[in-house]
């Protein structure tokens, strides 16, 4: 190898070397612009503006007077900029005193703001975003080892999950020409649950265990027993009943009801087409929602299918909360008798199966969905019609169709349904 090439590499190695360095520094300043630049509002990127263009033509025209006002607007921008100076580095601590809540309550909670520096910190406005909106809290100076606390409240007009947070520390001037936000905690989730009603009556489950509800059904081979038979050929000789047989000389069979497991479905349309308003969907949310939780406080395993997807319903408020999410969709992600074939297709062993639509829904399509539900459910369809004065009990097919006008309807509809 020749020195010239020994000589080479090392210069090579030197140059990436300073390429390193200068990528290092240029990203680092256009960090630090760009920290500036978001500081700027835009009356200040308008009032720098005005200041160069007064600056150019007071120079350009010789007109003292223009110098001078751009000299005025300078100094307003560097007084302006004096109120970014200072430490803004509180701790925050975000408290909601409940993170689930029904519509139409206030959550509650509380912003905590410590200074656990040397120095004190000065006046400052803290932002607290909640959905589209923001609440704004002014913090005092606080000396080292202070706090502040700030209690504040969420109205709840609307089923959703409510983003809170993330806090925000900013320092400002008056004029709003310059801002500097810095974010704090994390954000937090608020359910909004939607409103459901309790209530009691018979259960609308079937179960096929030990724990079964028998059906009108007659099996040769269950754990229901309803009567004796005589044998037929075929019949398991496990159910033989020996004593009656000795008493009346012919071989008798036990004959049992059969039973069906506690497998509870809840179909919800959420397709805008089939429903006339909004408040009719939200009305079938609460529906179903208020269904679910008595199927689930009777033990019974709930499975909730909407267009699209199913929802978490292990629990009541794993249920609830997968409803406040929830929202519409378009009509080309099918209707109920779309909706009715996917709950046939995943849950063909379902003893239950609810319906939950809206008044759009004609008779005809109705009526389908029922069919395609498994076969040897027990069909139930609600729908929903806002203003209603009283429910409406009619028959589709084997399928049960109840008409409510309001939540508070529906305890009435299914007595009729059970009756």
């Amino acid at each position: 190898m020749s020195s010239a090439t020994v000589a080479a590499a090392p210069q090579g190695e030197r140059e990436a070397g300073w390429r390193d360095i200068v990528a290092v520094i240029a990203g680092r300043a256009l960090d630090r612009l760009r920290r500036i630049a978001a500081a700027i509002r835009p009356l200040g990127w308008t009032l720098m503006a005005l200041t160069v263009v007064l600056w150019v033509l007071g120079t350009a025209l010789g007109w003292q007077e223009l110098r001078i006002a751009a000299l005025v607007l300078a100094i307003v921008l560097l007084v302006c900029a004096a109120f970014l100076l200072g430490r803004t580095e509180y701790d925050v601590s975000l408290d909601l005193a409940r993170t689930r809540v029904v519509v139409g309550e206030r959550a509650v909670g509380a912003l905590t703001l410590s200074n656990s520096g040397s120095r004190a910190i000065l006046p400052s406005r803290v932002v607290l975003p909640v959905g589209a909106g923001r609440g704004e809290f002014s913090i005092q100076r606080l000396a080292p080892g202070q706090q502040a606390e700030e209690l504040f409240a969420i109205p709840t007009h609307r089923r959703g999950v409510v983003e809170v947070g993330p806090v925000s520390v900013v320092r400002g001037d008056p004029l709003g020409v310059f801002e500097r936000a810095h974010r704090r905690d994390d954000p937090v989730d608020l359910y909004v649950h939607p409103k459901t009603m309790l209530f009691g009556g018979q259960s609308l489950g079937f179960l096929r265990d030990l724990e079964g509800m028998p059906a009108t059904d007659l099996s040769r081979d269950d754990v229901s027993f309803h009567a004796l038979l005589e044998y037929q050929p075929g019949d398991d000789l496990r159910h033989v009943h020996w004593r009656s047989t000795a008493r009346t000389g012919t071989m008798m069979v036990r004959q049992f009801e059969e039973t069906r497991r506690s497998h509870f479905v809840i179909g919800l349309s959420r397709s805008s087409g089939d429903y006339r308003t909004e408040d009719d969907f939200e009305l079938g949310i609460s529906v179903a929602g208020s269904i679910g939780l008595r199927a689930l406080r009777d033990s019974q395993r709930v499975d909730v299918r909407v267009q699209g997807r199913e929802l978490a319903s292990a629990t009541g408020k794993q249920l609830l909360d997968s409803l406040s999410a929830l929202d519409q969709s378009k009509p080309r992600e099918g209707g109920v008798p779309e909706l009715a074939g996917v709950v046939a297709a995943h849950m063909p062993l379902a003893s239950v199966v609810v319906l939950v639509c809206g008044s759009a829904v004609p008779t005809a399509d109705l009526r389908l969905a029922c069919s395609r539900l498994p076969f040897g459910a027990r069909a139930l369809a609600v729908v929903v019609q806002s203003g209603l004065d009283r429910p409406a009990l009619r028959r589709i097919g084997d399928a049960d169709v109840v008409t409510i006008g309001a939540l508070e309807q529906l305890p009435l509809a299914l007595q009729k349904v059970l009756a």
